[in-house]
């Protein structure tokens, strides 16, 4: 066990799987005690926790769409009911569709901006009202906004609009002594991206060819950078963003 966010409490939402999971897992090694957020999937972010309780460390698991303004203010009542305080939050929750130009709808556009975007903004805005000076937020962007790909306009764009309310809101809480910070990762093998076929489609074998150290990135590659924000190591930084994707660009 770490001592670098030794007292402090973390919100991660999305935690039940893939990188958000590791960064609860990250965080609880560093003597964090860790919300474990879930939608749907009460099985694995139970695992998440039980994983955490096994190695010594402290977390609970929330469940809240991070969509709804409703669950998200609950949770983080829960949250401070259960804790006393909340030092960080890792914005990670999202989802994404890659879809052509011609399949654009106003749904597939508000399921993302939904949950990549309100819901971001949204968790900030409970989150705030429980913080101290000294608190960070680190918002999980993407290098999609770097490289553009094909085919995936409507994420690319949520991604983007993060990128903007980051540096935006860095401004907005300097004040209070609250600072936020973006990682921007390219693409991770994850439990999703698995699933979605990334890692065997034509797409995938390209990303990984013009990646200099050749491969995709793996969860732990990443977490690590979530510590570095989330701790006091990085107190004379907001509003930047740490992009990771092994030098692709």
């Amino acid at each position: 066990m770490g001592s670098r966010l030794d007292g402090k409490v973390a919100v991660v939402t999305g935690a039940s799987k893939g990188l958000g999971a590791e960064i609860a897992r990250e965080f609880a090694a560093e003597g964090a005690s860790v919300v474990v957020n879930y939608a749907h999937s009460k099985d694995a972010a139970d695992g998440v926790v039980g994983a955490i309780s096994d190695a010594g460390g402290t977390a609970v698991a929330i469940q809240a769409d991070m969509s709804d303004e409703n669950q998200v203010s609950a949770m983080f009542a829960e949250a401070h009911r259960v804790f006393g305080r909340l030092d960080i939050l890792v914005n990670n929750a999202g989802v994404y569709d890659f879809q052509p130009l011609q399949k654009l709808s106003r749904d597939l556009f508000r399921r993302h901006f939904e949950l990549n975007v309100y819901g971001y903004l949204t968790a900030i805005k409970e989150a705030v009202g429980y913080m101290s000076p000294g608190a960070s937020i680190v918002n999980m962007s993407s290098t999609v906004t770097i490289f553009g790909p094909s085919e995936a306009s409507v994420y690319t764009a949520t991604k983007g609009a993060i990128d903007a309310l980051t540096r935006s809101l860095s401004n907005e809480l300097a004040p209070r002594g609250i600072r936020v910070n973006a990682i921007k990762p390219g693409v991770v093998d994850t439990e999703g991206v698995q699933a979605g076929g990334f890692l065997t489609s034509d797409f995938g074998r390209a990303l990984v060819a013009e990646t200099p150290l050749g491969r995709l990135g793996r969860s732990e590659d990443v977490a690590p950078a979530a510590v570095y924000l989330a701790s006091d190591e990085s107190a004379w930084m907001t509003g930047e963003y740490i992009t990771m994707a092994g030098g692709q660009r």
